[in-house]
């Protein structure tokens, strides 16, 4: 199921930049396009009006989940349209810019791409250096084939800072969001439990360092009774759906409670000391009277629990260790009892 999740997230992702960078490109022309025609550009303007129809067909290719060949005819364009354009009016429009931005989203889609191979976004970065110099020595002696007005110039050239850098910020934006969410996810996953999904020891050492007011929690440690019998008599796939049962039945009983899977068939609770020692009870008697079936077996089972109080400056070893006592202690006196 993550899997199936984290598939769907990274092509929603996908498809998401997709999308709104087909529609920004496409605005983008046609703002050339108006300047074009106003200043009767018109070999820009059939030039201009072509580009447009090929990011509306683009849509398709998004729409087909063909991203990289998406990825491949945007570059092309790029390459081609930026030396047009300088070409037809100079250097010292800007359009060259773009080149810096396209090597960006080259290494952006070799990313998300499913081979996640830069080789290819190198090449994409060395061919745009190459035109970019070409651009600017061709331009460095030879005049642009139009000779255009000043304040055309001044506004190309200020259009292409502002696309290029609010295009670099986008991807880097994209990107850096969703590596969080790759990391929050691989922190989550590391702190809990894959059996029972529930919190793991290493979530508890986290809230036990985050926790500001201990003194007013109790610890309690308890195992199920004689489960080592469980998984001899019934097998241990039958033990596993005991454990998934019990981590359901306290996170159920202890909502307002912090529950871990400790290890093995030990769990720990931390929960507020006020009644605390009368939920404890509360969780016993459930899980007592619980009949866990699982293809065909009735199970009975019970848990003994030791319960330790916070101390001042005690650290999470020490509580554990005192709770541990109670819990033995508990065993020793006839299981299937809350110690405080």
């Amino acid at each position: 199921m993550s899997a199936s999740i984290d598939y769907i997230n990274h092509y929603k992702t996908i498809s998401n930049t997709c999308y709104t960078a087909n529609i920004a490109y496409i605005f983008l022309r046609i703002f050339y396009l108006i300047l074009f025609i106003i200043c009767k550009l018109y070999i820009l303007v059939w030039v201009t009006a072509g580009t447009i129809l090929l990011y509306l067909l683009c849509f398709l290719l998004i729409k087909k989940r063909k991203y990289y060949l998406y990825a491949l005819v945007c570059g092309n364009e790029y390459f081609v349209y930026v030396s047009v354009a300088t070409l037809m009016i100079g250097f010292s429009t800007g359009f060259h810019l773009s080149l810096i931005g396209l090597s960006v989203v080259s290494f952006f889609a070799s990313y998300f791409n499913k081979t996640r191979d830069t080789n290819g976004s190198i090449v994409w970065a060395g061919l745009s250096i190459a035109i970019y110099l070409t651009l600017y020595f061709v331009s460095a002696n030879n005049a642009p084939y139009y000779a255009i007005d000043r304040w055309l110039d001044m506004t190309l050239f200020t259009a292409h800072v502002l696309v290029v850098f609010t295009f670099v910020v986008f991807y880097l934006i994209v990107f850096v969001k969703y590596a969080m969410s790759l990391e929050n996810k691989i922190i989550n996953e590391s702190r809990t439990d894959e059996l029972t999904q529930i919190n793991n020891r290493y979530a508890l050492y986290d809230y036990f360092s985050q926790e500001k007011n201990k003194t007013n929690k109790v610890l309690a440690l308890f195992d199920i009774d004689d489960f080592k019998n469980i998984n001899d008599e019934y097998g241990h796939v039958t033990g596993d759906q005991v454990l998934k049962k019990v981590a359901e039945l306290t996170s159920n009983t202890l909502k307002d409670s912090f529950v871990c899977r400790y290890g093995g068939e030990e769990f720990v609770v931390v929960t507020n000391k006020d009644k605390g020692f009368e939920k404890l009870e509360e969780l016993r008697k459930v899980i007592e009277k619980e009949i866990i079936e699982y293809e065909g077996e009735k199970i009975n089972i019970t848990i003994t629990i030791g319960v330790a109080i916070f101390a001042k400056d005690m650290n999470l070893a020490h509580w554990v260790e005192l709770a541990d006592r109670k819990m033995y202690t508990g065993k020793k006196s006839g299981k299937n009892k809350t110690v405080l």
